[in-house]
């Protein structure tokens, strides 16, 4: 994984972190399952990321 992409893909969690928070924060269930969306996708590319290098070694 690039460290670009592992860039990209921890600001996305964060990113649905702060949503996250925001939408629980003011009682809006819509913003917090997107929040909740952003961290999931995040962490999956990560993890895809990290299957990939394993096998590249």
């Amino acid at each position: 994984m690039t460290a670009s992409n592992k860039a990209k893909n921890t600001a996305q969690t964060a990113k649905g972190k702060v949503k996250e928070t925001a939408g629980k924060a003011t009682g809006n269930d819509k913003l917090r399952a997107k929040g909740n969306a952003d961290q999931v996708k995040g962490n999956l590319k990560q993890a895809g990321g990290k299957v990939k290098d394993a096998f590249k070694k």
